[in-house]
């Protein structure tokens, strides 16, 4: 599942469980209007191959590791785009899963990322340590956009009055601590 779908289905369950745990006080003033499914706010499209490696289509052209930007990696690094997409793909393709994985394991993400910069930096003719480095800033200028959009939903959600400052709160909370939202932010 996509880190943006973790995000989503993340934030939906925490909204869903303060909902919750409100919702017996509001239950006598409760009006007919439905409630939301929780699949309502989840994403119908299926999966790639790829995922769990962050080969992406669509989302605004993005492609690469962790949510990374091909354009924006292949700038960082100096080499084609087009070179690094083929880069990144003979990786995926090695590194493709023959199984799911087991229930509640998920594979060790530094040690995919190290193999990762090791497979770049000899596909492309770079070193190991210069696209580490890339990956590792373009990863975090993507968490701070991931964490003020965050930020941005929570407020609106508080002066909306959907939740309490303190709810806002929690949920960024369990979202820093990787609790939800499949990482920290």
């Amino acid at each position: 599942m996509s880190r943006t779908k973790k995000i989503t289905l993340g934030i939906s369950a925490a909204a869903l469980a303060l909902g919750a745990g409100m919702g017996v006080a509001g239950m006598a003033s409760a009006t007919t209007t439905p409630a939301p499914s929780p699949s309502s706010s989840a994403s119908s499209d299926s999966a790639g191959p790829g995922e769990g490696m962050g080969m992406r289509g669509g989302h605004g052209g993005r492609g690469g590791f962790g949510g990374v930007r091909a354009t924006e990696l292949a700038a960082k690094l100096g080499v084609d785009e087009a070179k690094l997409t083929e880069a990144l793909q003979a990786f995926r393709e090695a590194h493709k899963p023959s199984a799911p994985p087991a229930e509640g394991s998920r594979p060790d993400r530094a040690a995919m990322e190290a193999e990762l910069a090791k497979s770049l930096g000899a596909s492309l003719g770079i070193d190991e340590a210069k696209v580490t480095a890339a990956l590792a800033e373009l990863r975090s200028a993507e968490q701070a956009e991931h964490a003020a959009a965050l930020k941005t939903r929570l407020d609106k959600a508080v002066s909306d009055g959907t939740l309490t400052r303190a709810e806002a709160d929690a949920v960024t909370k369990a979202v820093e601590k990787g609790v939800i939202g499949g990482g920290r932010m």
